[in-house]
């Protein structure tokens, strides 16, 4: 069985850009039923400080809110033992990692997470660009970089390509809005639960790890067709999620449809109960690595 049922259901498509309000970051919402997510924005966009805010008045409010985020909560730890080896203060678990990662960034505004991989220590398992040049940390491992456990699992299963988070090069690295979630998930400070870190709550909101990709092969995108922008093939995708056709947007982008695929596949599968136990998911890697839903 699954764990409890839900009456909302949110997704955020999360951005790492250290600016103020990254456009990247969207929000999409809706209720149980069939009718299509709609967006929620600010007036002015939205900032990484300002989803912590409404994150924080769901607690409040006590809604019974599944919400998925699009950001890597942890680094990898189980393939050394460590998320950065042979480091007398690598921290043990998430937590210590989120708190490390916000006191390196304690000076940036918005949650950004720029200066982390600028410490003797962490700098050398990235790989990024300073100066303009591509700078390779001795510890990074191989061509990709370290992987956690569910990335590994992600592209076994052929569920999409998972990157590392230690690369921070190029359009589908994830490092840097991994980091600033990181920054927001130690804000939160335990106020809003986050699978599998801590248990589901009876009520309330409840946060999960999300891959955008899942929901648009779930809703029958394929290869590259898993990123669009336009409504018609939006609305060939939301049926198979047994959602209805969406209003139309002024202005599309693969964010906006991210975040409406997504929260609308949250919808469909949020009672699967085989997403909630995956294969291979122990108590360690629940308090270290994390694991994406949607991979069993």
């Amino acid at each position: 069985m699954p764990p409890r049922r839900f009456t909302r259901f949110a997704a955020f498509d999360w951005s790492g850009r250290a600016i103020a309000r990254p456009p990247g970051i969207t929000l999409a919402e809706c209720s149980t039923g069939d009718a299509a997510p709609i967006l929620i924005a600010p007036d002015r966009g939205w900032s990484r400080p300002a989803a912590l805010d409404w994150l924080l008045a769901q607690a409040e409010a006590k809604t019974d809110l599944l919400v998925g985020i699009d950001f890597s909560p942890a680094l990898p730890h189980a393939d050394e033992g460590a998320y950065f080896p042979d480091w007398s203060e690598t921290p043990s678990d998430a937590r210590g990692l989120w708190a490390l990662v916000d006191q390196l960034c304690a000076a940036e505004p918005h949650l950004s997470a720029s200066t982390f991989t600028n410490h003797t220590e962490t700098a050398r398992h990235f790989r990024h660009r300073a100066g303009g040049m591509t700078s390779v940390g001795d510890r990074f491992e191989g061509s990709m970089g370290r992987l956690r456990v569910v990335e590994r699992r992600c592209r076994a299963l052929k569920l999409g390509n998972a990157v590392s988070c230690f690369n921070l090069i190029g359009a589908s690295q994830v490092g840097k809005s991994s980091l600033t979630g990181m920054r927001l998930l130690h804000a939160l400070a335990g106020r809003v639960p986050i699978w599998p870190f801590d248990a589901v709550p009876a009520h309330g909101p409840l946060i999960v790890e999300i891959y955008t990709t899942i929901a648009a092969r779930a809703a029958g995108l394929t290869g590259s067709r898993t990123k669009l922008r336009d409504g018609p093939t939006l609305d060939t995708a939301l049926p198979n999620l047994d959602t209805k056709p969406h209003t139309t947007l002024a202005r599309y982008d693969d964010h906006a449809t991210d975040a409406l695929l997504s929260a609308a596949w949250l919808r469909h599968v949020s009672q699967d109960a085989t997403l909630w136990t995956p294969a291979g998911l122990d108590q360690a890697l629940a308090a270290t690595e994390g694991w994406t839903f949607g991979i069993p």
